[in-house]
């Protein structure tokens, strides 16, 4: 097990396995045959892309949006999560990060890979089964919490799509059914305990996408061996990398960083064409006939009245606008206090306004009379005749 300095690696210090601190020094490293048994690490930045928050971003992630919730702290959350919310796990679609692992995969290249993330979406993009350590959990598979029988995944599919709590499928029981997903205080599954020495038999580690400041999972990366490379895919340094004389940062958006190292690598067509089986170019034509889902159809119903509303307003406002402008009174602005000369004219505005209400009941008695006077001169024609 290596072990980590306190203090990043001085640029100076040459690498000692590495040609270079470089993305194209691991290419060359993985394309001359060095790594046959690379190790990934991956955390809620990979999936980013694909529509899922993450944890910390300081503007979009899920912490930074759960201030309004008043909760003792952010990950009481996960205390109360609904069932229902995880529905939307089936829509969302691999990466180019995803595609990547299972790229690396099918080249026979893949030790295994070790993830935070609950969403599949590493088995959507065709991960094997065998090499998917899922540290958190997943929703790939639920059970019963009373007598831990496992629970059908089309029944789950169906649950989540109908927003009801599935109960175990022993009548004698009727216990509740849960993702096999970990929350806070849970014990991690067996199979990371049983994984977790990996890292000291692998020749590369890639860590993508996560803050390693979730412990065990953040010690990982530590236990590959001195010498070993270790390339990091992330929007900042995170842990201990960078303070080995192999660590590579390449920091920025992960499915940047990976197109960067796949291309160096000579995989980018590999690996875009693996993207584009769960991402097909459909026309505009196609995509406006689909039929819609129900949150589709939601989505559509928030924007109408967010527009109807918007429209009101903006009727509002020029009525407002136009009413001041006839009457010479300045809009008010903000901080604006009423003075003697302001209350005078509201006092003017209240005459003129009973003055157009008496006169329009005067007009209204007019009107009302003349069809009787007429009628009335009428019947004295007829009287002379």
């Amino acid at each position: 097990m290596g072990q980590d300095a306190s203090t990043p690696i001085d640029e100076s210090t040459p690498p000692r396995t590495l040609n270079a601190r470089t993305v194209e020094a691991v290419a060359s490293y993985i394309k001359d045959g060095h790594a046959k048994k690379i190790v990934v690490m991956t955390g809620a930045g990979i999936s980013t892309a694909a529509g899922i928050p993450d944890f910390r971003s300081p503007e979009t992630g899920i912490y930074a949006n759960l201030a309004k919730l008043n909760l003792p702290r952010p990950e009481a959350v996960f205390g109360s999560l609904p069932l229902g919310g995880s529905g939307n796990a089936i829509r969302y679609k691999p990466t180019i990060s995803h595609c990547f692992v299972r790229l690396l995969s099918d080249k026979g290249l893949l030790l295994k890979l070790f993830t935070q993330n609950i969403d599949c979406l590493e088995r959507k993009a065709g991960v094997p089964d065998e090499k998917i350590v899922e540290a958190h959990g997943s929703f790939a598979r639920q059970r019963c919490i009373e007598c831990h029988k496992g629970f059908p995944d089309h029944l789950m599919e169906q649950a989540i799509q109908m927003r009801q709590v599935p109960h175990c499928t022993d009548a004698m029981c009727n216990g509740l059914v849960k993702p096999d997903i970990v929350f806070f205080g849970e014990a991690l599954p067996e199979a990371f305990h049983q994984s977790k020495t990996l890292p000291m038999a692998a020749d590369l580690a890639i860590i993508m996408g996560t803050s390693l400041r979730v412990h065990p999972f953040a010690s990982l990366p530590g236990l590959c061996s001195e010498g070993v490379p270790r390339l990091l895919v992330n929007s900042e340094r995170v842990g201990g990398l960078g303070y080995r004389a192999d660590d590579v940062l390449l920091l920025g958006d992960c499915d940047e960083g990976v197109r960067r190292l796949a291309s160096a690598i000579g995989w980018l067509e590999e690996l875009e064409a693996l993207f584009e089986v769960h991402h097909p170019k459909e026309s505009s034509e196609a995509r406006s006939d689909a039929p819609k889902t129900k949150d589709d159809k939601l989505d559509d119903e928030i924007a109408k009245i967010t527009k109807d509303v918007d429209n009101a307003l903006r009727i509002s406002s020029k009525h407002t606008a136009d009413l001041e402008e006839s009457l010479s009174l300045p809009s008010p602005g903000p901080g604006h206090q009423e003075s003697d000369h302001q209350s005078s004219q509201s006092k003017e505005l209240e005459k003129a306004e009973l003055k157009e209400e008496e006169r329009d009941k005067q007009d209204s008695e007019t009107a009302n009379s003349e069809p009787q006077g007429q009628s009335a001169d009428s019947a004295g024609s007829k009287s002379s005749l």
